[in-house]
This record gives C-alpha cells, structure tokens and sequence, in this order.
C-alpha cells in the first residue's frame, strides 16, 4: 500500500469514527459517568468488537453474511433490541458522585464486554467494510497485508476519536453538580442508545 492510498484511507477512517453512532453514545455515556481513564475498558471492548468485524470481513464472511438477507436481519434486530436495553438501563441509572471509582473498577469488565457487543449487533460495520476495503485494495500486493494495515488504522483513530469522545463527556460532569441534573443527563443519553436503536432498525441494505 503506497503513502498516498493510506492516507486517502486515513482521511476515511477519520471521517467513520467521528460519525456519531451507538458506539459513540456508549463512549461518552461512560465518560460521563465515569471520567476518561475509567472509560477505556469500554472503549477496548468497542474495539474488539471492531476487531471481530474487520476480521470477519477480512477472511470473507464479511461478505457471504453481507449477500444474506437473513443473517443480517437477525444479526440487526439483536442489535436494536441490545440498544433499547442499555437505553433502558441508563434511563434508570442512579446518579453517582465525583468520587465513586470503587464501582467504576469493579464494573469495568462488565462495561468492556457490553461495550464490545455494541458493535458486534451492528450490521452496518460489515456491509460499510465489505464496501470500503475493495477500494483501497491494490491487486498487484499481497491482501493479507493490505488487510492488516487498513484494519488497524481503523482500530487506531477509533480509540483516538473515542478518546476524545470521552474527554468531552467527562467534563460535562463538572455541570452536573446535583442528582437532578444527573438524573437528567442519564436520560439524555437513555434516550440517544434508544435513538441509534431506531437508527439500526431504520438500516436497509443498499
């Protein structure tokens, strides 16, 4: 892959992960609630996910579950109805105070392996990569390799602009000096994973 063509593709990258989405409101929710070094499991997890994603594309699933109409619907009513929940759960989510870490450390797994299910359910990353990598692709060169780098570049700017979703988010936290504004920022972003879950229901395939 040639300088020129990689940076075209980092352009690219850039421009899909500033693109707000069910991942981008699971980051900053937990931003928010949490500060920026206690959402990096969350946002490790949106890259595993990402990861698998790429993977499967990478070694032609990707495709065959694109060309299936019922692989996708299933795979996209179990990210609607994954949204909606965790759309529920912030909703009714306590307020917490600047202090509380001690739940933010003993909930990180919990959040890495929700957070990594957020883009697992989402059918959009498999049909939008199935369509993005052919175009970056030099026939002349080894795929694997091209693959290789285009995925982690993706991975890459991802945490870079998840961080910088989270580093936003958590300085809202200095406005949100009394449970009722807490409460209403939970349901603030209650209501964004329900509407990213109208979003994916909304998706057809082009």
């Amino acid at each position: 892959m040639t300088t020129s063509v990689w940076l075209a593709f980092l352009v690219a990258a850039v421009l899909i992960s500033i693109s707000p989405g069910a991942g981008a409101v699971n980051t900053m929710s937990s931003g928010l609630r949490y500060g920026v070094r206690n959402s990096l499991p969350a946002i490790l997890g949106l890259q595993l996910g990402y990861g698998a994603q790429i993977l499967l594309v990478g070694l032609g699933l990707g495709a065959i579950m694109a060309s299936s109409a019922w692989a996708l619907v299933v795979i996209k009513w179990l990210g609607v109805a994954y949204l909606v929940w965790l759309g529920w759960k912030k909703w009714h989510e306590k307020p917490v105070t600047s202090g509380d870490t001690e739940n933010a450390s003993e909930a990180a797994s919990r959040r890495f392996w929700q957070s990594a299910l957020v883009n697992l359910t989402n059918p959009k990353a498999t049909v939008f990569l199935v369509a993005l990598f052919p175009q970056f692709l030099h026939a002349g060169e080894a795929h694997g390799e091209q693959l290789a780098i285009m995925g982690l570049t993706l991975i890459v700017v991802d945490c870079v602009v998840m961080l910088g979703y989270a580093l936003l988010a958590s300085q809202l936290f200095r406005w949100m000096t009394t449970p009722e504004k807490q409460q209403l920022m939970n349901r603030v972003f209650g209501s964004l994973f329900v509407a990213a879950a109208v979003a994916l229901a909304s998706f057809r395939r082009a």
